[in-house]
């Protein structure tokens, strides 16, 4: 019997579609629309913004697609600190143009509030027209590898912050966004014993060589 998972690791070509799915399943939520206030300019400006990112996660993290690809998510390993995605400050500008200051003031925020400790950080779940459930349940599969525990903020409304609970999720804390919308971190406990810490760290080590050669094939 096959135990394969009904989702594939993200590979660069895949970027886009990713990044699409993101805005489209952010751009119906009162977070995006403070965002880009403009509705004309909404999907495309949220698209830019997590192309930027997902990109970055594919260096310093994972994203996962479901098979058919109408889901996905994005996670960066936040086991030691991460540097912002390279030209963060003009890719950004570029990419939001007048609603450039909001994502600042947003990703600022939401620095402030991540935790110290290692962990996984679950950026992103992007499932627009169905699959969330398949898309989490089996990507957090392959992140509880890693012996690590997961920091997730809830971005698409209650029904994903539920399913996380489903999935292990407690609250860590409530706090406002810069628009005023009450925001709820989660967390969930690491499912193996904190020794697997260091049998990731040492396979981490071994990507290195090949992370770094990535972010120049980025950087050019």
């Amino acid at each position: 019997m096959s135990t394969a998972l009904p989702v594939v690791r993200a590979r660069w070509c895949d970027i886009g579609r990713i990044a699409d799915l993101v805005a489209e399943a952010l751009a119906p939520t009162a977070p995006a629309a403070w965002l880009v206030p403009d509705p004309s300019r909404r999907l495309p400006v949220l698209a830019a913004v997590a192309r930027i990112w997902t990109e970055h996660a594919l260096l310093f993290g994972d994203a996962f697609l479901l098979r058919d690809g109408s889901a996905a998510t994005v996670w960066f390993h936040r086991y030691r600190p991460i540097p912002s995605p390279d030209r963060y400050a003009d890719r950004l500008a570029s990419a939001a143009g007048p609603d450039e200051n909001r994502f600042r003031r947003l990703g600022e925020e939401l620095a402030a509030r991540r935790p110290v400790e290692p962990h996984n950080h679950l950026a992103l779940l992007a499932a627009p027209r169905g699959g969330a459930v398949q898309a989490l349940s089996a990507s957090q599969r392959r992140m509880d590898t890693l012996s690590l525990p997961t920091y997730a903020l809830p971005c698409a409304g209650e029904q994903e912050e539920l399913l996380r609970r489903r999935l292990g999720y407690a609250e860590r804390e409530t706090f406002a966004a810069p628009d005023g919308t009450p925001v709820r971190s989660l967390w969930r406990s690491a499912p193996l014993p904190a020794g697997g810490n260091d049998r990731w760290r040492n396979r981490r080590a071994g990507r290195r060589e090949h992370d770094d050669r990535a972010v120049g094939r980025a950087a050019r």
